[in-house]
């Protein structure tokens, strides 16, 4: 590989993180906040904030220990960066993801330019930045992004000390220690994801490289490694155990690494194969490119060590989670630039050297195409049925969205598209990336039913009668709800709901079904208080599926 930040050029690294951020700016403002996941991020992050406690993780009064400390850390800088203090405006949490995300594609370019070359390099930095995964996950105030960053970066140091032994060169003194500090810090943003992934392609690689030479590990420093991969994560591991009393240790170890490794969590489960199912979706439009590259890959990895890197980056990594019952389309996520940087690969072999797909190839790459296709339809669906279903009225940004979901459809098939790779490429990421600007930006937050915390939240906001007043929800318990309206939302049954306004007939609002309407009226009203309600909010809860019509209630003087 090329010498780590000597030899790659910098005007065309800068270009790419400037269109990564770019592409992934248009919705991170107007989206309101997801649930569950980002809301209980950026929750927990408003509350590290507020409080100035940054070692210990909360919701509410509930400990948050699933995940380490980093990306709450990197989300509290942000905030405060943004020059805000904990408010409720997502998109400086965001942030973090988007940066991470955009350095993703520079990093990838690095590490494509060290292994295939510049031209390569960049056809897998822009498909990337093309995929569905990278968009979504890129916009979510989540661990995701800077994840994959510090997986891209783990691995890309990791292929340079590989392949630099293989080529008798010299990786770097640098190097290692690089490889480990980075190790360190993807432990504080997701525990053992990213060490795990580079473990299993080193396994990979003893068992199947034929060159037998292992003299390559001790170029890692495994153990002078681990002790500095130590010294960086330690020092908070430390703080919170001694804070918590090994209670992070059960949560994070016991109850979420371990419970998803024995049994599907939170309503997660799946069989062995939903990866390849959900692959058509987090790679789409460029699914088939990449599934290509492996399938020649496959055909000459005991020839060039560089295309036995990719797999054992991507191939391990995918039948883990394949095999864990816990399932989420973003687990994978850190293994997918290997298959795009073969992607990469193949698209810049000269024609003559492109070689005839055997039967069995032509079968996964046909699957792989009605994959390309499927997911095309069903994002065209989408961006026009959505709005007309859930709010009564087509919206603008349908048709060009769905005008230019088909155009990066059809340049990720390739049929009948007689460009070089990289304006086919370049141009697939621009119409993707644009149609997921114009669905996050524009349909789906235009769509009220979808954000019906949005709702409640504008509404308890616009109407409490005191600046301190503390919003009641009744059922309806999302996360997204406490970010919008308040650290001290209470949620609640329909009886102690009743009491939170008897207690505080002043201040107090309460946010409540109609299905729950009879038992909490009863109980207020008994006591001789007189209610007014908001207009009726309509909204569906995507995490669970139910409808609500929900209003707010607050007493009122005679």
């Amino acid at each position: 590989m090329m010498p780590l930040g000597l030899n790659i050029p910098a005007v065309r690294t800068l270009l790419i993180f400037l269109f990564g951020i770019a592409v992934l700016l248009p919705g991170v403002s107007q989206l309101p906040p997801i649930d569950r996941d980002e809301s209980r991020y950026v929750q927990a992050t408003k509350q590290m904030v507020e409080s100035g406690d940054f070692v210990d993780i909360r919701f509410q009064e509930q400990a948050r220990y699933k995940k380490p400390i980093g990306i709450y850390w990197l989300q509290s800088a942000s905030v405060m960066l943004s020059g805000g203090d904990a408010a409720t405006s997502v998109w400086a949490y965001r942030l973090v993801s988007v940066f991470a995300m955009a350095l993703c594609f520079a990093a990838l370019y690095w590490v494509g330019v060290g292994l295939f070359g510049a031209t390569a390099g960049a056809l897998a930095a822009l498909m990337l930045a093309g995929l569905f995964g990278a968009g979504f996950e890129g916009r979510l105030a989540k661990t995701d992004a800077v994840l994959l960053l510090l997986s891209i970066i783990a691995q890309g140091l990791l292929a340079r000390i590989y392949l630099s032994h293989r080529r008798e060169e010299s990786a770097g003194s640098l190097t290692p220690w690089l490889f480990w500090i980075v190790q360190g810090a993807a432990i504080l943003i997701k525990g053992p994801i990213t060490p795990l992934l580079s473990a299993l392609t080193i396994a990979f690689l003893l068992i199947f490289d034929r060159n037998r030479d292992r003299q390559w590990l001790a170029d890692l420093k495994p153990l002078r490694g681990i002790a500095l991969m130590a010294l960086v994560a330690l020092p908070w591991l430390i703080l919170i155990t001694w804070k918590t009393g090994g209670a992070f240790w059960q949560e994070a170890v016991g109850r979420d690494m371990l419970g998803k490794v024995a049994s599907g969590q939170e309503s997660h489960g799946a069989w062995p194969g939903y990866y390849v199912f959900t692959y058509s979706l987090y790679m789409w439009p460029f699914g088939l490119i990449a599934v290509i590259g492996v399938t020649h890959a496959l055909r000459r990895m005991s020839t060039d060590p560089r295309l036995l890197f990719c797999l054992a980056w991507y191939l391990p990594f995918w039948l883990f989670f394949e095999l864990i019952p816990t399932k989420l389309p973003h687990y994978v996520l850190p293994a997918y630039p290997a298959i795009l940087l073969l992607g990469g690969w193949f698209l810049t072999l000269p024609a003559g050297e492109q070689p005839i797909a055997l039967v069995w190839q032509r079968i996964v790459h046909g699957l792989a195409g009605i994959g390309v296709v499927a997911v095309a339809i069903g994002f065209v669906a989408i961006a026009i049925v959505a709005p007309i279903y859930l709010s009564g009225s087509p919206s603008i940004w349908s048709l060009p969205a769905a005008a230019l979901l088909l155009v990066a459809g059809w340049l990720g098939l390739g049929v009948r598209v007689h460009v070089t790779p990289i304006r086919r490429v370049l141009v697939a990421a621009l119409t993707a990336t644009t149609s997921y600007g114009l669905i996050f930006g524009g349909i789906l937050p235009q769509i009220d039913q979808l954000w019906l915390s949005r709702q409640i939240a504008t509404q308890f906001h616009a109407e409490k009668a005191c600046e301190d007043s503390v919003l009641v929800s009744v059922t309806y318990h999302e996360p997204s709800l406490v970010f919008l309206a308040g650290t001290d939302t209470v949620m609640t049954n329909a009886n102690n709901a009743a009491r939170h306004l008897l207690d505080n007939p002043r201040c107090a609002v309460a946010a409540v079904p109609d299905e729950d309407a009879e038992p909490f009226l009863a109980a207020v009203k008994q006591k001789g208080v007189n209610l007014v309600s908001g207009e009726a909010l309509f909204g569906i809860n995507y995490s669970n599926g139910p409808e609500y019509i929900m209003r707010l209630y607050r007493i009122v003087d005679e």
